[in-house]
């Protein structure tokens, strides 16, 4: 490890400490509303009801992170590396959530599971989203495939897109414009441009919300060569919800969104088949459209989520590859409440995914499932479910969960013990069966087991800690060798995860989370044993802000292709600043941004270029 990043790493550490401290010594406390989750149960419990340790980013947040992406954000969290955000803008994104990898990672937007069945993993693509258009963002991590079905192994990350505001009629613009530089080149050209414009209220019974936004950035190479040529990435959204509010029994929404991105990228040319400088392209097409009608009743709700995408993808080198796809997606179910104290849930899930290869290939899934909490009045909790997978290619699969945990009231607040005990089906994807490389029609589905336990304490006053164990094993597992088959060998992956929130000074927030994942079995490339996450905010008033970030990622393993060789990547640490100022009644916002502050050189995947210092600078208008 060289000095500068044992320095980063030390400060990463010595933030925490320095907000400990700092606020346990001022008497100043600030009472904190009580926490709401919703993704590890569907209802909205208090925090301290909830059987996870739910990851929770906020709008606030969001808005402290504006000029980021959104896989940015989710990667400075417990238990999450998102591979690929510190490198070239449009490099492929690796989710690895507690050692696991794409495949055991389910997206929702607005309630509705998205993904890309052309796509080796079958995930969705976190680069097509502009953070703009976000409200709110949970992460549950661990197995929850008794709600969300199929792929919910690792973790489940719900997405909740901006509602209409209350007035008639409201707007918002937000520009950024910034640099994209490497460590060894810094020249601080302009290379970084990001749009946004909503329009959105509320006329009487009618919501609706219109937006656009893109992206581009260019001034990278891909590939870390002696004379690099740049890698343009560019990303258009448009999306537009609409609501009709019939009566106090029933109500109508329905959204259509358009994504589309194209990045130049580079490619392992022959005869030597090591990543290069050449003119390789990708382009994502996504078509989305979708509607939710909900019925009230006196002590429950009937709602129906139903989407249709469609994609188009186009992999461009000496061999042009054409992938279209489309998916229909259907979520029926019946919250009801008998009491304060016993919520239920009961629903079918179904799932209609087609591909064309060298033929059109599709699978179905056919699932209904329920789910039960209980919330007792002597500090003992339970939420547990069932589901039944029904796969047209692999026949029926039952998975299951269990999640007690227990609250005893202490100065205030609470201390939580937790446990989890749950099972997931990973069925096959259609490009592990039918696609153009590797494809393997006799693969069988892949079976995960997760064990949590925990404690969490809060005093409702600004401060929370809390501190996981889990234990995760992979049965069939699928892997790459000269194709994709079921490994012969079960994986084992465990960890730690321990996250502290400090709130109890006015004005000043300080988060700190720290995690450990092992591999028992086996290698899994890329993934940090050892990871940090440290920040540090401050309201210097109403209008004032300003914030200070770390990230340590620990030692991890690569493959070298050109020697198809392991190594040992060194760990680094980056620090990030922050600063807004709102004028004119808020309705004026200007903020500017620092990353990897002290141009830390570091790599990430090996042959690529990574980010050194970026400043940019935003404008966001309200009205």
């Amino acid at each position: 490890m060289n000095k500068k990043t044992t320095i980063c790493g030390v400060l990463c550490f010595g933030i925490s400490l320095c907000g400990f401290a700092q606020q346990q010594a001022d008497s100043t406390k600030v009472e904190q509303l009580d926490e709401v989750v919703i993704s590890d149960s569907r209802f909205n419990l208090k925090r301290e009801h909830s059987g996870k340790t739910v990851i929770k980013i906020t709008q606030k947040e969001i808005e402290n992170n504006q000029g980021r992406n959104i896989s940015e954000l989710i990667n400075s969290k417990s238990g999450v590396e998102i591979n690929g955000t510190r490198s070239v803008e449009g490099l492929n994104l690796g989710y690895f959530v507690r050692g696991g990898n794409n495949r055991q990672v389910l997206v929702l937007i607005d309630g509705i599971q998205v993904n890309d069945p052309s796509l080796v993993s079958n995930e969705f693509d976190l680069r097509l989203l502009d953070l703009n258009t976000i409200e709110s963002i949970e992460v549950v991590k661990g197995a929850a495939s008794t709600l969300y079905g199929n792929a919910a192994a690792t973790a489940v990350i719900n997405i909740t897109t901006k509602k209409e505001s209350g007035k008639p009629i409201s707007a918002s613009f937000l520009s950024v414009v910034g640099t994209n530089q490497s460590a060894d080149d810094q020249n601080y050209n302009g290379s970084s441009f990001n749009n946004n414009i909503s329009v959105n209220g509320h006329l009487n019974k009618f919501r609706y919300l219109a937006s656009f936004a893109n992206r581009y950035v260019d001034g990278l190479s891909a590939a870390k060569s002696d004379t690099p040529e740049k890698d343009p990435f560019s990303r258009f959204n448009t999306n537009v919800k609409l609501g009709y509010t019939f009566s106090n029994a029933f109500e109508l929404s329905a959204f259509a969104s358009y994504d589309k991105l194209k990045t130049d990228t580079d490619g392992f040319p022959p005869p030597n088949y090591t990543i290069a400088d050449t003119d390789d392209a990708y382009k994502n097409e996504q078509k989305r459209v979708g509607i939710s009608p909900k019925f009230t009743y006196a002590n429950g709700s009937f709602q129906v989520n139903a989407a249709y995408t469609e994609i188009n993808r186009e992999s461009i080198s000496d061999i042009v590859t054409s992938y279209e796809a489309k998916s229909y997606v259907v979520d029926a179910f019946n919250k009801y409440t008998f009491d304060d104290t016993f919520y239920t849930i009961v629903g079918f899930n179904y799932a209609d995914y087609n591909t064309l290869f060298d033929q059109e290939r599709s699978y179905t899934t056919s699932d209904p499932y329920i789910n039960a909490v209980y919330v007792s009045d002597f500090g003992l909790n339970l939420n547990a479910g069932a589901r039944l997978n029904n796969h047209s290619e692999y026949g029926s699969h039952f998975v299951y969960s269990l999640n007690p945990s227990y609250s005893i009231d202490v100065n205030s607040g609470y201390v939580k013990v937790l446990g989890s005990y749950a099972t997931s089906f990973i069925s096959p994807n259609l490009s592990q069966l039918f696609g153009f490389f590797g494809a393997n029609p006799d693969l069988e589905p892949e079976e995960n087991r997760t064990v949590e336990g925990g404690l969490e304490f809060s005093n409702r006053k600004g401060f929370r800690i809390n501190g996981l164990y889990f234990n995760r094993k992979e049965e069939k597992s699928i892997i790459y060798t000269t194709g994709y088959v079921n490994a012969t060998e079960n994986a084992t992956v465990q960890g730690l995860e321990v996250e502290a929130a400090f709130n109890m000074i006015e004005d000043l927030t300080v988060t700190a989370n720290y995690t450990f994942t092992e591999l028992k079995d086996g290698i899994r490339l890329r993934l940090p044993k050892h990871k940090v996450n440290t920040s540090f905010g401050y309201n210097f008033s109403e209008k004032t802000y300003a914030s200070l970030s770390c990230q340590f990622v620990g030692n991890r393993i690569d493959t070298d292709f050109s020697t198809y060789e392991d190594v040992d990547l060194k760990s680094f640490s980056l620090i990030d600043l922050y600063f807004s100022q709102k004028l004119i009644n808020n309705k004026v916002k200007l903020f500017a941004t620092v990353t990897n502050l002290f141009n830390e050189d570091y790599t990430e995947i090996i042959g690529y270029t990574t980010k050194g210092r970026n400043v940019s600078l935003g404008l966001n208008l309200n009205f």
